[in-house]
């Protein structure tokens, strides 16, 4: 079929067709499908809110079997214990996931509810928002989830199954383009609610309509698709190259203690790492070891040398190697300092 012939009119769509049970076949196939993710078998909005932060920029197989969902919930049950909890105490609990700002966001987002409106969490989707790290999505998300509003929740998998069936040819990544899937979602949840509608389209998105592998013979709303080469769909900015970075830091240790600098930037404030050095300062030091780690798009060798040198630099001091397991260390770093000095 051609382009021009096509029409992105939402009402021209078969799934709008109230004749056709597409709604029912898709929320049917969820109900004998859907996966049993903790977060699916309950309304509490903390619990929820939890888990939709931690999946933010985390793999939910990262978040359920690494046990970083279950460990928080028994540490932090509801908004006061965590509100009241001291924000080093906060950060180790959620060292391993990366992107930092989500804890100390989730952080503030409970000192509000608890301490400003009074431990009741709203359920209008656009008070959601205006908390602390929410996003449209999140709002949608805890909103449909949490309240059963029927509100859209387009997350990668959602905007992903729409540009499919609509055959939407423009890039989704642009205001235009986020506009219209948007509207879409806004267009496709059921007045009856938004639960397990925004459920099955996600659940379709990670399971029979991937990124890189699809299974359109068994998708239960094939017939509604109009997408030709799936695959070739949503169209994105092309995504930057891998940039490679050498870090160099310092291992220095006496009297049963650790030289550790805490972190100042945006990403991990607060977090304690190795202290860092210009590669120029380590040239006559001892070479202890090298690791690997990514983050975001960018591949980092660390190289860690062996010091013994007692001056401070500014935002470093010296931490009984007891006391390790207490501070909040990023993943490599701790990962380095536990084969390094068994701890």
């Amino acid at each position: 079929m051609s382009q021009e012939s096509k029409s992105n009119k939402l009402e021209d769509h078969p799934l709008m067709d109230e004749s056709k049970p597409f709604r029912r076949l898709l929320t049917n196939w969820f109900s004998e499908n859907a996966k049993d993710y903790p977060w699916r078998s309950t309304s509490n909005p903390y619990e929820i809110l939890v888990s939709e932060i931690m999946l933010q920029q985390t793999q939910v197989v990262t978040v359920l079997d690494r046990g970083f969902y279950r460990r928080w919930l028994e540490v932090f049950p509801d908004f006061k214990q965590l509100a009241d909890a001291e924000e080093s105490e906060v950060l180790r609990m959620w060292e391993g996931l990366g992107y930092y700002s989500r804890a100390r966001n989730l952080h503030r987002l409970a000192k509000i509810v608890v301490y400003e409106l009074e431990n009741h969490f709203p359920k209008d989707v656009e008070q959601i928002e205006a908390l602390p790290g929410i996003g449209k999505y999140t709002a949608g998300a805890i909103a449909s989830f949490a309240f059963d509003s029927p509100v859209p929740a387009v997350d990668a998998n959602i905007a992903r199954v729409l540009a499919r069936l609509f055959d939407f040819q423009e890039r989704i990544d642009t205001s235009v383009g986020q506009k219209q899937i948007w509207e879409w979602a806004a267009d496709l949840v059921p007045s009856s609610g938004g639960r397990i509608w925004n459920s099955a389209l996600m659940e379709l998105g990670q399971t029979l309509c991937g990124p890189r592998k699809t299974f359109c013979n068994e998708c239960p709303i094939a017939e509604s698709c109009r997408c030709v080469e799936p695959l070739g769909l949503p169209i994105k900015k092309l995504k930057q190259g891998v940039t490679n970075i050498d870090e160099h830091v310092i291992l220095n240790i006496r009297n049963g203690k650790v030289l550790l600098e805490q972190e100042t930037g945006n990403r991990r404030k607060g977090m304690w790492k190795l202290p860092t050095r210009d590669k120029k300062e380590v040239t006559k030091l001892d070479l202890i070891t090298t690791q690997n780690y990514g983050i975001t798009r960018y591949k980092v060798k660390m190289h860690i040398y062996k010091s013994k040198n007692a001056q401070l630099n500014e935002n470093e001091k010296w931490v009984s190697l007891d006391d390790l397991a207490l501070l909040p260390v990023p993943s490599p770093y701790r990962r380095a300092l536990e084969l390094i000095t068994k701890v």
